[in-house]
């Protein structure tokens, strides 16, 4: 793939990446009305542990660069979303949810690097 087809790859996979994000939090909203970001949480949760996926596979070369750029980089670059849960616990704690806050924005941090250990050991467990 030229630099300039995996550029333009890049480039669409993190926008099919955002879609999807913005869909899937559209229907988290619909389906659980509540103060608390599930659609983020969960996206970003998700994200976290495919990408762990794909960086195990790529460690041991059984994903290329340029699958682990579209992919990794493109989709899930798009996908997930560190700025709004940055956003969204600081309007927590803004809002005077010191509790929901913290523990959002704490939460939404820990069970993402968990995801992602799990993601590299699920790919360690695969090669």
């Amino acid at each position: 793939m030229t630099p300039l087809a995996l550029f333009l790859g890049v480039a669409l996979a993190g926008g099919v990446g955002s879609a999807a994000r913005f869909a899937i939090d559209g229907v988290a909203r619909s389906l659980v009305p509540a103060r608390w970001p599930v659609g983020t949480f969960a996206i970003n949760v998700i994200g976290s542990l495919l990408l762990g996926i794909l960086a195990g596979l790529a460690l041991s070369g059984a994903v290329d660069e340029q699958w682990r750029a579209l992919v990794g980089t493109g989709f899930l670059g798009g996908f997930t979303t560190f700025s709004t849960a940055s956003v969204e616990a600081a309007r927590m704690l803004l809002e005077r949810r010191w509790a929901a806050g913290l523990a959002y924005g704490l939460g939404t941090w820990a069970v993402a690097l968990v995801a992602t250990v799990l993601g590299l050991a699920t790919a360690a467990a695969l090669v």
